[in-house]
């Protein structure tokens, strides 16, 4: 909501992808504060952003999704973001809605962001049809790896720098600023997720696809993401790493968006959305090859959806990007909530969120009871019965 960050935009080299009719800003920002953002600003703007919307939809041959971009910690991603989320589901009921959120590492400089993200969390869980979590510290990791790799070591050498998946190539932007890279990995899981919706392919996915296959559970939406490779080898006489080692790497912990270990978690779904010259023998073999590794519920063993897009990515012969539902999501919804509570306990910093027209405690309550309620269905699915699903019974 930042008038000076959203000037910068328009005079920076990608203003020809935002028109300034489409844009909408105040003074400040939320000031940390998601109260501000959602009952202040989203009350103030709710026409504007509506009405803008439409606009765009409007202009929409097959209008298929809606994509939320937005961080928690802070107070207009979590507060406002989370409005408009709401607002999307209300004015386009029909729409899929597809959210990815930048979760804030323990280490956040922002010292209310257990509160906002909590908040939040209560909204994506109740509006969005899918959440593609994200965590800064998975971020900064992935980049310092590659960073690493090609500044040192025998395989330095041979990793093209403009050719990695933190590289802003293709781009107009000369000059790197910080957290270019970190946004440049969400770029391309957006990228990806979107390329059969832009090429062509053998094996098309529809963004809609996504939440009917990847969402067994209304509530348990949350998908854990993965992209391959991570960076193009420059050196032709290196062959390019074996597809099965691609297929190898999008199921293991450092190809992954967020920090968690999905296979010590159960399966619920996994789609594997592939991009280049990869046929659907390759595809098939590998899903055999894993599956035995791979622990899903026992209930839905073949619980994959696949799409092949013939066009790869910039600099790189294919791709692949992986989306799983799996449990392992609750102890980053379990870390979260243990800083909330620390904080709660104390009411530290209650009275900022209090003194916002609009903002009750009952919200801090409902949001908390709404992570545990989340965090208690994930483990439910784990125990061996699932204690609590509901019998079929026959029609007499």
């Amino acid at each position: 909501m930042e008038e000076g960050v959203l000037a910068e935009i328009l005079q920076g080299p990608l203003r020809s992808l935002f028109s300034s009719t489409q844009l909408i800003s105040d003074v400040s920002g939320s000031g940390n504060n998601w109260a501000v953002g959602h009952h202040t600003y989203g009350l103030v703007y709710r026409e504007q952003i509506v009405d803008q919307v439409r606009k765009a939809a409007e202009h929409c041959d097959c209008l298929q999704c809606f994509f939320l971009i937005h961080s928690m910690g802070g107070g207009t991603g979590s507060g406002l973001g989370t409005f408009v989320l709401k607002l999307l589901e209300d004015e386009f009921p029909e729409v899929c809605r597809i959210v990815t959120s930048v979760y804030p590492t323990a280490e956040d400089d922002v010292i209310t962001s257990p509160y906002n993200s909590v908040l939040a969390m209560k909204e994506l869980t109740e509006h969005a049809d899918c959440v593609l979590p994200v965590d800064n510290q998975s971020l900064v990791d992935i980049v310092g790896k590659i960073q690493h790799m090609s500044n040192t070591g025998k395989l330095g050498c041979a990793i093209k720098k403009n050719c990695t998946i933190i590289s802003g190539q293709g781009g107009v932007v000369k000059v790197e600023k910080p957290f270019d890279a970190m946004n440049n990995i969400v770029a391309n899981l957006l990228l990806n997720i979107t390329s059969s919706a832009r090429f062509e392919g053998s094996l098309n996915m529809d963004l809609n696809e996504i939440a009917m296959n990847l969402v067994p559970f209304p509530r348990l939406h949350y998908l854990v993401s993965s992209l391959t490779p991570l960076y193009t080898l420059a050196d032709v006489n290196i062959p390019p790493r074996r597809l099965d080692q691609m297929f190898s790497d999008a199921f293991s912990k450092e190809h992954q968006l967020i920090r968690a270990d999905p296979k010590h978690n159960l399966y619920l779904a996994c789609a594997l959305m592939l991009r280049g010259n990869v046929q659907l023998s390759d595809l098939r073999r590998n899903i055999e090859r894993l599956r035995p590794t791979l622990p899903f519920v026992p209930w839905n063993q073949e619980g994959w959806k696949t799409s092949l897009c013939s066009v790869p990515p910039v600099c790189h012969t294919h791709s692949l990007l992986a989306l799983a539902n799996n449990t392992c999501v609750k102890s980053t919804f379990f870390e979260l909530r243990e800083r909330f509570v620390k904080l709660y306990r104390r009411k530290a910093h209650l009275h900022h969120y209090l003194a916002v027209d609009g903002m009750e405690l009952a919200e801090f309550n409902e949001a908390l009871s709404s992570i545990s309620a989340l965090i208690e269905e994930y483990t439910h699915l784990e125990s061996p019965l699932m204690p609590n699903a509901p019998r079929l019974t026959i029609a007499t």
